[in-house]
């Protein structure tokens, strides 16, 4: 079969490797579509943590069942997306029902070779039916489960004032489930043309640039009180740590994006608005199966997301283009 291998940062080869065995409660899949995300764009730049090379990158993915248990359920060439966060099921996060941040998580395509191939094995518990999803739609799910599950972590409520920073696929994710809870939601971004996009297609209504007159701007639209919940989805220290002064004494902020820096804050601000701090990693298969209701409901956008689409020999020429254009990309799909 063919794997899309990064074999070190900048350097992306189509390989020959034979098609995985699969062994009991194991599932082999067909792969037919898989998304590009920050994640593999990150790993292909070389500044991604967590990950050692060579690496078969992937994890946004959707696909056919090839084979399985008789009893699992699941039936031969029936459509599905994959839960990639491999979890242990005994370390304390599991035990506490946690597993998107398992002690020991593998995450395919990270810390595991992951699914820009034809075919790939994974435990059966990582196997999600989509339903009547189309397989560009199932391929969506994974990054749009990362939305969901922070807007979970959040707490969101009808009416809240929400702000979310950076417009890329994870913010927009967040923008589209936080607008579902009936919360009022902003969204920034440097990128005016991330914006506009997000505006005029995804049909996020209220977006706004960022620039030095921000904080002003910010408070004099919420009457001085800023915002009851605030996300970062940006992964960027500066724009972390600018982020605290967004929330509303007694709101909450949520930290989506990631990055290998350490981020400071200034603990009176912090402590006089009684702030609650959260991270949210990953998701979980809850946030997977809310996400194919959401899609199937009809209430997110999928075709106005999914910008791009080539086939998977296309991918080592295409993802430098993709991280040089990022302002016109928000989900690229690749088909296998």
């Amino acid at each position: 079969m063919r794997a899309i291998v990064c074999e070190q940062p900048r350097r992306l080869d189509i390989t020959e490797r034979p098609i995985p065995a699969r062994g009991l409660g194991e599932v082999l899949i067909r792969i037919r579509r898989v998304g590009l995300c920050g994640t593999d764009y990150h790993i292909f730049a070389g500044d991604q943590p967590f990950l050692s090379y060579p690496r078969v990158i992937g994890h946004e993915l959707a696909g056919e069942v090839a084979e399985a248990d008789e009893d699992s359920g699941l039936r031969q060439g029936e459509l599905v997306t994959i839960n990639p966060y491999l979890a242990c099921g005994d370390c304390v996060a599991c035990r506490k029902d946690k597993p998107n941040c398992c002690v020991s998580i593998r995450v395919l395509g990270v810390h595991a070779d992951g699914g820009m191939c034809d075919y790939l094995v994974v435990p059966e518990r990582a196997v999600i039916p989509v339903g009547s999803l189309t397989l560009d739609q199932a391929a969506m799910v994974e990054f749009l489960s990362v939305g969901a599950h922070a807007v979970r972590r959040g707490e969101v409520q009808s009416g809240d004032r929400v702000l979310v920073v950076g417009a890329g696929p994870i913010g927009v994710a967040v923008a589209l489930f936080a607008a579902q809870t009936g919360a009022a939601v902003t969204l920034a971004d440097t990128s005016r043309q991330r914006l506009t996009y997000a505006r005029d297609t995804v049909g996020i209504a209220d977006v706004v640039a960022v620039d030095d007159d921000l904080d002003a701007m910010l408070a004099s639209r919420t009457d001085g009180d800023f915002f009851d919940v605030v996300f970062d989805a940006t992964g960027n220290r500066a724009a972390m740590e600018r982020g605290f002064g967004f929330v509303a004494h007694g709101g909450s902020y949520v930290l989506v994006g990631l990055t290998k820096q350490a981020v400071a804050f200034a603990h009176p601000e912090f402590h006089k608005r009684e702030m609650r701090l959260i991270g949210s990693r990953n998701a979980t298969a809850e946030d997977f199966r809310a996400v194919i209701a959401a899609i199937e409901s009809g209430a997110i956008p999928t075709e106005a997301i999914m910008t791009h689409a080539f086939p998977l020999a296309e991918v080592p020429e295409r993802i430098p283009a993709l991280i040089d254009e990022q302002g016109s990309v928000m989900k690229a799909i690749v088909t296998v």
